[in-house]
């Protein structure tokens, strides 16, 4: 969709191509390769604040030039329509009062919404083991499995689930979000429920090689940021379950550097840093 949306602002063909591998790693790499004239861009995610953490890479966001964030989805937690739980406070009470009963999945072993699980164990002083992590290929086989049974939890996007949250299979308990998913008004934050102001939220923006011109990153802000209020794009991302946050080229290299820190921390003290 920002493919076609920028190819119709500046009169010129958009090549999406899908370099895939790595958890992230080849895509982001091409990234950072590609000459910094602005011919090449790229949709960065939030991963490039993990994967050098994890050994994989030694790429990060300061390897890139920042233009333009255009997503945050905060992670959400779901349980089964008829678990005993009814807020993340009730859930959160019953695991510290009986540690490795719960069973939890979302995403791969060491993925955005495992670390967004044991993050939230930290922050309420539990340990990174009173939930059983089962990896999945992703939301869709984690929640199949939160129907079927199989797991007490998932945690992800709320938009993720909600096939399952509007079919009642599912319901969620609460979103580890700075605000409330405007998708998802009536679910609480953690911290409107706890008084926890943790967070962790996947997120995905615009950007290119590192020393990139400052006039054409400003060009390709401000075509974003039209595209960010369009709406063609909002609701697109609405039918996709996914949100809208947008922030200029300044403010989305702040981000990437303070994620980076925020979710190494989080992985060095769950042990999932190298």
């Amino acid at each position: 969709m920002i493919g076609e949306q920028l190819s119709t602002q500046m009169d010129s063909n958009v090549n999406v191509v899908n370099r895939t591998g790595g958890s992230g790693v080849v895509g982001h790499q091409a990234m950072v390769d590609a000459e910094p004239d602005g011919q090449t861009i790229g949709l960065v995610t939030v991963e490039i604040g993990m994967m050098h953490h994890q050994g994989l890479t030694d790429i990060s966001g300061e390897d890139l030039t920042a233009i333009s964030q255009m997503n945050e989805d905060g992670a959400g937690i779901t349980v089964a329509a008829d678990a005993e739980w009814e807020t993340a406070e009730e859930l959160l009470t019953y695991i510290e009062e009986h540690p490795g009963e719960v069973t939890a999945s979302g995403t791969g072993q060491g993925g955005i919404w495992h670390l967004a699980l044991l993050g939230m164990l930290l922050d309420n002083d539990l340990p990174v083991d009173a939930v059983n992590f089962v990896p999945s290929e992703g939301a869709a086989p984690a929640l199949q499995e939160l129907v079927a049974g199989g797991i007490d939890m998932t945690t992800n996007a709320l938009g993720e689930s909600k096939t399952m949250l509007d079919s009642d299979r599912a319901k969620a308990l609460g979103v580890m979000g700075s605000e409330r998913d405007p998708a998802f008004p009536d679910v609480e934050t953690l911290q409107e429920q706890t008084g926890s102001d943790y967070s962790m939220s996947v997120w995905r923006g615009i950007a290119g090689p590192k020393d990139m011109d400052a006039t054409v990153v400003e060009e390709l802000e401000c075509h974003l940021g039209l595209i960010a209020e369009s709406d063609s794009f909002n609701d697109f991302m609405t039918d996709s379950g996914l949100g809208v946050k947008y922030a200029n080229a300044e403010d989305f290299q702040a981000l990437m550097a303070e994620d980076d820190a925020k979710k190494g921390e989080v992985m060095k003290e769950a042990g999932l840093a190298k």
